[in-house]
């Protein structure tokens, strides 16, 4: 069964960095999408980037904007996907979550594309 496990949020204080992990198992193919997202209350879903295996690593504009505050990578090795948020705002406060579909390519932050889903990680920042 593939299940993505997330971690590393937690309460900062705004300027404080955060970078959170998501740990992929029980998927044994080469091809893969996996995104971060997140949702804070009362808000929709908001895709922040995307990685595919076919080396593709895209931005929502809003994180392009935000001038590198947020990073993403993945560790092909030990199967985790990362998000480093710097430079943390109270706006930034949300549930983080990660989500793959087994695809060489992304298509979009659009969550419904995405079929795998993590529990989450709460971020929370204080002013």
């Amino acid at each position: 069964q593939v299940q993505l496990v997330e971690s590393g949020g937690g309460s900062v204080q705004a300027g404080g960095s955060l970078r959170l992990s998501c740990a992929v198992s029980g998927y044994t193919g080469s091809t893969y999408c996996v995104a971060w997202f997140r949702q804070a209350p009362g808000k929709s879903r908001e895709g922040i980037a995307s990685h595919s295996s076919s080396g593709g690593t895209n931005y929502a504009d809003f994180a392009v904007s935000a001038r590198g505050r947020f990073l993403t990578s993945y560790d092909t090795v030990r199967n985790i996907l990362y998000l480093q948020i710097n430079s943390l705002q109270p706006e930034d406060s949300a549930m983080y979550y990660c989500a793959a579909k087994w695809v060489e390519f992304c298509r979009g932050l659009d969550p419904r594309f995405f079929d795998t889903w993590g529990h989450g990680t709460q971020v929370t920042v204080s002013s």
